[in-house]
């Protein structure tokens, strides 16, 4: 093989690692005042439990307790009410993330984003699971649109995470109503990795080329700089 062909050849994993990277920024979206560089893709797509009793207080309603309406984009108040699932006093909901995963950002960036909504300030504890059976907490969020770094808990870029759980707190916020206990409208990751297969690790290829990519254009900023 002659030095051109060579040359291209071993060009190709960057140019395809660079239009990766690529089409990530274009299909980058801020949702509520965050940016997520997946866009779409970046929230929660399945339900694996839901359980308003879970910790033995007050439940909501049955309008409020449709949890698949914390999946997908955060939609209120856009949509019709309610375009989300109200936990019950100590409740639990686990979320799992199919065409994502969750990761960290490898600094204090914020990682995870949970989209609570209503005036009360509800606090409820996340935990973070690689394979929906060993759990990891990384703390709580305090009512609102709160983020959450998994760095902070000794995460970071090499740790894939696919489920999510979240527990409300009984002892904060209000205890009946039609919507008690927090009320969740999306779960996003902002740091967000390939998906996670049944080993449990996404593809080495794909997570190479990102890899690849983001050498090359740190090298492309060096030389225009010089």
């Amino acid at each position: 093989m002659d030095s051109a062909k060579l040359l291209r050849h071993s060009l190709k994993p960057i140019v395809l690692s660079v239009s990766l990277l690529a089409c990530a920024s274009a299909s980058a979206a801020v949702y509520k005042g965050v940016e997520f560089p997946g866009g779409e893709a970046s929230f929660a797509d399945m339900v694996v439990s839901y359980d308003p009793a879970y910790g033995g207080g007050p439940v909501p309603t049955a309008t409020y307790q449709d949890a698949t309406r914390a999946l997908g984009i955060p939609d209120y108040p856009e949509g019709t009410d309610p375009e989300y699932v109200s936990l019950g006093a100590g409740g639990r909901l686990v979320l799992r993330f199919t065409d994502n995963s969750l990761t960290g950002s490898g600094n204090t960036d914020l990682d995870l984003w949970i989209f609570e909504i209503g005036p009360d300030v509800e606090d409820t504890e996340v935990d973070i699971s690689k394979d929906g059976s060993t759990w990891h907490s990384v703390g709580a969020v305090f009512g609102s649109t709160s983020g959450i770094d998994i760095d902070a808990y000794g995460f970071g870029p090499t740790d894939f995470f696919s489920f999510i759980r979240l527990t409300d707190v009984r002892s904060e916020g209000a205890t009946s109503g039609a919507t008690v206990g927090a009320d969740i409208d999306a779960v996003g990751a902002i740091s967000s990795a390939p998906p996670v297969p049944p080993n449990g690790v996404p593809e080495p290829g794909i997570l190479g080329l990102f890899g690849i990519g983001f050498a090359a254009l740190a090298l492309r900023g060096r030389r225009r700089t010089r």
